[in-house]
């Protein structure tokens, strides 16, 4: 995305940044807990600021639970402004990205200048609503779209003039009022999972050759162990061996039913519940995990014989 500030530009700009303290205050945006910074979390961390730094988007595209919105959280935080957020799923629209008519005001004016001589004028006003994207563009806020790839392609048409010319169309709007000059300091960070998996959608191609694509995967066992052990209250060894098993497990799935690092996190929190389960209860846990994915009880057969080996080989 490439904006030119001319001097007659400075005081729009201006103009836009006065609410941003405002519009912060009321932001609602996910916040990390427990984050873990390996060096291998640091360079893909790393590679989103430099890309960033350079205005282009990124599109971060990776498995689920891979941890691609925690670290886009990370990096949108360490630019050092303001940050809105919006999930995309399959009824996302354009006006969900920028905005639209909240309500319709109507007021009634009788003038009773002249005596007996009554007249009446109804003014309609109709309240406009920024949504994420405008917000951004205006005030110069980092964009976060998570699920990017969950909404249909044509809800982000308008994203095309947004990182090439550096304007933002708000298609109900008219006059003056349609355009919004993209802020300099405007940046977006675009989260999906991979096309395989189900409910995504491939963006147009228009749109991903104005971003740069970053592809994570699952971080490396000791990088999860990490994560696990700071969200659970695991020891290293035990974090480890949860790892161990989620890892035997994700080798052995479809892509698609994989178990990302979240899955982890959850049964190392019931293994710090259960205060040292058996290996029973341990593939009790591990079963309830990933059995939210089961396509047949035959598959889910499969899955139980699958965590059996897997606490079975990382005893």
């Amino acid at each position: 995305m490439k904006v030119t500030v001319r001097g007659d530009e400075v005081e729009y700009f201006e103009r836009q940044h006065a609410g941003m303290a405002e519009t912060e205050s009321e932001l609602l945006v996910p916040t990390v807990q427990h984050w873990v910074e390996t060096p291998e979390v640091l360079a893909v961390k790393n590679k989103i600021a430099a890309w960033l730094s350079l205005g282009y988007p990124v599109h971060l595209i990776g498995p689920t639970g891979c941890g691609k919105t925690a670290v886009a959280l990370m990096a949108a935080k360490e630019i050092g402004q303001p940050t809105v957020w919006i999930n995309g799923d399959a009824s996302t629209t354009t006006t969900d990205l920028v905005g639209g008519y909240s309500q319709m005001e109507q007021e009634t004016i009788r003038d009773k200048y002249v005596h007996n001589v009554f007249k009446d004028k109804e003014i309609l006003r109709a309240d406009w609503v920024d949504n994420p994207l405008t917000t951004a563009c205006k005030q110069g806020c980092t964009f976060i779209y998570n699920e990017f790839s969950r909404a249909l392609p044509s809800a982000n048409n308008v994203l095309l003039s947004v990182f090439q010319e550096g304007i933002l169309e708000l298609p109900t709007q008219s006059g003056s009022d349609r355009y919004v000059k993209v802020h300099p300091n405007f940046r977006a960070i675009f989260t999906s999972n991979s096309v395989e998996y189900a409910g995504v959608h491939r963006p147009q191609d228009a749109l991903l050759d104005r971003m740069v694509g970053v592809y994570m995967d699952f971080y490396g066992p000791e990088t999860e162990a990490t994560i696990v052990g700071s969200n659970t209250s695991l020891s290293e060894t035990d974090a480890t061996r949860v790892v161990k098993i989620i890892r035997l497990i994700r080798n052995k799935m479809p892509d698609g039913a994989k178990p990302g690092t979240r899955a982890a996190i959850m049964v190392g929190q019931a293994y710090s519940a259960l205060k040292n389960p058996s290996d029973k209860e341990l593939e009790g846990i591990c079963a309830d995990v990933i059995s939210s994915k089961t396509k047949s009880i035959e598959d889910r057969d499969n899955r139980f014989k699958t965590v059996r080996d897997a606490v079975k080989a990382a005893s």
